[in-house]
């Protein structure tokens, strides 16, 4: 058994080149993984992107830049709208409310039903350019994917879910990511940096036949 933990932000268009592929790599080794989904938000509310920014503008502009770059190494770069988000007239979001959202989607569907919403609310995002700070929208998703939407409002503003998404948190900062996506494989081995399926691949059949002990945290 090997069990994988995928840090992730909805709002992380790297993590959005990332998911698919590990789901491919995953689903090509067949070798009894378990992926565990943590919520990594990089900023939860207005006042940290402008902390982190400058201003609501810059942040756009910046993440945007970023996104272009994602684009590059897509692929299917015409699954990131690049000029959808930046005619958008909502302020770019940030991903705590889908970090919530995901988390009151795994506690309906587990860890599946997790990557399922997590990977449906990127697309929202980078593709159909939908606010993801938006509990409306999010609920609609849900909705859209069979959940009933009032027990998933009810479970996106409980403690439970709140809890989680911050124990997500500590928990990586606890194993020292500093970038997303990243991986923690079998509790040992850190993973911060977006691979190719088939550097992925490699890593990973490499790190599997180490079975490393211990806490060690080393950054791959």
């Amino acid at each position: 058994m090997h069990t994988l933990e995928f840090f992730h932000d909805a709002v992380c268009g790297w993590c959005y080149l990332q998911s698919p592929r590990l789901r491919e790599v995953v689903t090509s080794l067949d070798d009894n993984i378990t992926v565990i989904h943590r919520s990594f938000v990089l900023q939860r509310n207005r006042q940290e992107m402008i902390a982190r920014f400058g201003s609501m503008e810059r942040a756009k502009s910046d993440i945007l830049g970023h996104w272009q770059q994602c684009k590059l190494h897509a692929e299917q770069p015409e699954r990131i709208n690049i000029d959808g988000m930046r005619k958008a007239s909502f302020e770019y979001p940030s991903g705590y409310a889908a970090a919530l959202a995901a988390k009151a989607a795994e506690h309906l569907g587990g860890q599946k039903g997790h990557w399922d919403y997590f990977d449906r609310v990127q697309t929202a995002h980078l593709r159909d350019n939908l606010n993801i700070a938006n509990h409306t929208v999010l609920e609609c998703l849900a909705e859209d994917m069979g959940h009933n939407r009032l027990r998933f409002r009810e479970l996106m503003r409980s403690e439970a879910v709140r809890e989680a998404v911050d124990q997500d948190n500590a928990r990586a900062k606890s194993i020292g990511v500093l970038t997303i996506p990243s991986i923690l494989v079998n509790g040992t081995r850190l993973i911060s940096q977006t691979l190719t399926s088939e550097q992925l691949t490699a890593v990973l059949t490499h790190l599997f036949t180490e079975s490393p002990a211990g806490e060690r945290h080393e950054t791959v």
